[in-house]
């Protein structure tokens, strides 16, 4: 986050408003929230893992053990049974 002057981005009335409440300080204005995205929704990351746990569950349907699963993905065997037996994609 970027530290950006008040007096190049507001106009002169709303400043002199902010100013009643708060002078000379740091103030963080957050975004609405209908600008806000998911995690890996822009970047892609979540759909790779998503189509991650989609193979692990279907290579699981077809008889691949949970640890042959942990270590071709490279994850615990925790992790692999959190995938296989979650009812979120059921």
């Amino acid at each position: 986050m970027k530290y950006v002057n008040a007096t190049t981005v507001l106009p002169n009335d709303l400043l002199k408003e902010i100013q009643k409440y708060v002078q000379g300080e740091a103030l963080y204005i957050p975004k609405p929230i209908t600008s806000y995205h998911k995690w890996g929704s822009r970047s892609g990351g979540r759909r790779l893992l998503d189509e991650r746990n989609s193979s692990i569950r279907e290579r699981f349907e077809n008889g691949d053990s949970i640890t042959q699963l942990a270590e071709e993905f490279h994850l615990s065997i925790e992790s692999i049974k959190k995938i296989v037996y979650s009812t979120k994609f059921r």
